[in-house]
Parts: C-alpha cells; sequence; structure tokens
C-alpha cells in the first residue's frame, strides 16, 4: 500500500515537471515569435513599419482628388449659406441660383463669403465646421485652403494667394502681383512703376457688362487713364471700332497712326467756302486741354497733343 502510495506520488510529480516544462517551452516559442532580431542571445524589440501606414494616409488625403467640385472649383467639400441655410457647391454657386432672373427681387442676394462657418465632405457627408482635412473620413477637402475666406480648391495650377491688402484670394502667384494701396486692388508686377493711380480703381462694376470688378473671376486690365475694365469686354470695344474708355472717353490705345489718317482725309476734304474760316473751341478729352481751331465736318484735331479725340464746346 506504502509503495503504491509512493508510485502515485513519483507519477504526480513526474506530470506536474511535465507540465512545467510544456508551459515553459509555449511561453518560449511566443517569445521568439515575437522577437525578429536576436544579437548575443538577447532579444531586440522590434518596430512594426511605418511605411505602409504613412502610404495610406497619403492615400486617404488624395482620395477623390479632382473628382468633385462644381464649373467654378475642383474641391471635395459643399458649403452652407449661413445667409437662407442651404449648401451649395461654393459661392459663385450660389450668388448664381440666388440672383437668377427666376428669384423674386425681394429674395435675391449675394453670399457672405467670410461668414461661412459649416461644410459638408463630399465622400462622406459630414456636415462640420470648416477645416481643410474631413473630421470624419480624413479625405483632404482641399489642397489650397483659405481660412480666412472659406475657400477649397484642389486646382493649385491657378497659384491661388490670400492678399490681406485686399481681404480676399487672388490667382496668379503672388510672386507676379503687388497689392497698391491707393488703388486698393492687386496689379501685375509688369505695372508696378507706370500704372495711374486711381482710388478704389477696382471698386466699381465693369463700365461695358456692369459686373464688380474687385470679385469678378474674369481677367481684368486697366486702360491707360487708370480705370479698370475686363479684358475680353476692351476686346470686345475694339471689335466694334470703340477706342475711348467708356468712363472718361481718353483713349484706351496709340492712337497716333489713326490721327495721321485724318490728317490726310481733312487735307483731302475741305470745308465750303462759308464754313472755311469759321472757328470753334474743343476740348480735348486725351490732355484736358481747349482749343480754338478751324471747324471741320469730320474732326478737329487738338492744338496741345494733337489728338483728335476732342469735343465741341463752344461755335
Amino acid at each position: 500500500m506504502t509503495e503504491m502510495m509512493a508510485n502515485h506520488s513519483d507519477s504526480q510529480h513526474f506530470e506536474l515537471k511535465n507540465l512545467k516544462e510544456m508551459i515553459f517551452n509555449e511561453n518560449e516559442r511566443d517569445v521568439v515569435k515575437s522577437c525578429a532580431q536576436h544579437s548575443n542571445g538577447e532579444c531586440m524589440e522590434i518596430k512594426e513599419p511605418t511605411d505602409h501606414v504613412e502610404i495610406t494616409e497619403k492615400e486617404l488625403l488624395e482620395k477623390g482628388y479632382m473628382q468633385y467640385g462644381c464649373p467654378h472649383y475642383r474641391r471635395r467639400c459643399r458649403i452652407r449659406a449661413p445667409c437662407c441655410n442651404e449648401i451649395f457647391d461654393c459661392r459663385h454657386c450660389h450668388n448664381e441660383a440666388k440672383n437668377s432672373i427666376k428669384v423674386d427681387k425681394a429674395q435675391r442676394h449675394d453670399i457672405p463669403r467670410h461668414q461661412v462657418q459649416q461644410v459638408i465632405c463630399s465622400l462622406c457627408n459630414t456636415e462640420q465646421e470648416v477645416r481643410q482635412v474631413c473630421i470624419n473620413c480624413g479625405v483632404c477637402m482641399g489642397k489650397y485652403f483659405c481660412e480666412t475666406c472659406k475657400l477649397f480648391d484642389d486646382d493649385t495650377s491657378k497659384k491661388q494667394y490670400h492678399c490681406n491688402g485686399c481681404g480676399i484670394c487672388r490667382i496668379g502667384g503672388r510672386e507676379n502681383f503687388f497689392h497698391c494701396y491707393k488703388c486698393r486692388c492687386c496689379y501685375s508686377v509688369l505695372l508696378k512703376n507706370s500704372h495711374p493711380c486711381v482710388e478704389g480703381a477696382m471698386h466699381h462694376d465693369c463700365p461695358v457688362c456692369f459686373e464688380y470688378l474687385f470679385e469678378s473671376t474674369d481677367d481684368v486690365t486697366v486702360m491707360p487713364c487708370g480705370h479698370t475694365i475686363h479684358q475680353n469686354c476692351l476686346k470686345e470695344m475694339r471689335e466694334h471700332l470703340q477706342y475711348a474708355c467708356p468712363l472718361c472717353s481718353k483713349s484706351v490705345c496709340d492712337m497716333s497712326k489713326v490721327w495721321e489718317k485724318f490728317d490726310m482725309e481733312i487735307a483731302a476734304i475741305p470745308m465750303p467756302e462759308p464754313y472755311q474760316n469759321k472757328m470753334v473751341w474743343i476740348l480735348c478729352n486725351d490732355c484736358g486741354k481747349t482749343s480754338k481751331v478751324h471747324f471741320h465736318v469730320l474732326a478737329q484735331k487738338c492744338l496741345n497733343c494733337k489728338s483728335y479725340n476732342t469735343r465741341q464746346t463752344r461755335g
């Protein structure tokens, strides 16, 4: 009986020993499994590769790039207009819709761009406060982002920049423009030392199409008199043989060759005898001087600057 008990005790001791060895071996295998490198028998900590995570984050930011937007901007978000609480692709879409002839005059309005507070991600439709990266899906809603103007745009080829003087974003590259504090607008650096300053030159409507020039998305040019106009509108004027500023009547380009033709035409067409000695007073639209000259039915020439861009003031 004592022998049987002894054998049973030995058997328990053997099983316990084997169990301990199994647990130790299993733990050792786990440790070896978790170690990728060993140095002098010591286990070294493994650092998970981060390349994959970085690529994933970059791909997430780029998701939907140039695939969303409207005719005005490529962007991955929409805006909630603070004025009417409606959702639009951009401020231009809002202004076009709300100023349509189909809208009652009393209801027409422009969006106060700087007051936009909420945007909606185009990929996950999450509405959130204005920010560049979506708080929900992590997508970049616009490669170019201006927190002041609440402007998003994926098409950075426009070379957008924010002008503190104008208080809005411009396109074309900061290095190519300067802000004139008298004209209160940005001009090409080519005009820095040559443009005539006109107070608030851009803060009025185009004299041809009547669009507000300061916030216009179309190209604007400066005429020699200092007044501003849409480039396309000026081109159309020239196509219709209109070469004077619609605001001040000064010539919009060099007219010297035209004046030479006027000289020849007037010399070739003498006035009838009753009018040959007729004198009139004229005001030159180009130089602002007044002159007393011989009357001619075609035009009167300024004695000061030789321009035919004149008007008769007295007979």
